[in-house]
């Protein structure tokens, strides 16, 4: 089982800046996808930016060119680097770590939310 912990959200103006930070325990060595996710109030959760094992990164058409994922995998985290940020970026952000069974964990979410 991995424990995950997000942190790094906040109020942002627009064209801002944010870097949230996902902070994993418990069983990561079966980890094969890490990825960060998105929920607007009265919308669906979608997909972010997600990293593989490998290093291969995909992000969502709306974030590319402002958001990248990367890991630090001697601390177990993993981030998102958010830039030029617009209102349509407002949502709860969650962390989700993918095993090699197809088992996801989810952290408990950070809000974000961007004025314009």
């Amino acid at each position: 089982q991995v424990q995950l912990v997000e942190s790094g959200g906040g109020l942002v103006q627009a064209g801002g800046s944010l870097t949230l930070s996902c902070a994993a325990s418990g069983s990561i060595s079966s980890i094969n996808a890490r990825g960060w996710y998105r929920q607007a109030p009265g919308k669906q959760r979608e997909l972010v930016a997600v990293i593989t094992r490998d290093g291969n990164t995909n992000y969502a058409d709306s974030v590319k060119g402002r958001f990248t994922i990367s890991r630090d995998s001697g601390k177990n985290t993993v981030y998102l680097q958010m830039h030029s940020l617009k209102p349509e970026d407002t949502a709860t952000y969650y962390c989700k770590y993918s095993n090699r069974w197809n088992v996801d964990s989810w952290g408990q979410g950070t809000q974000v939310t961007v004025s314009s």
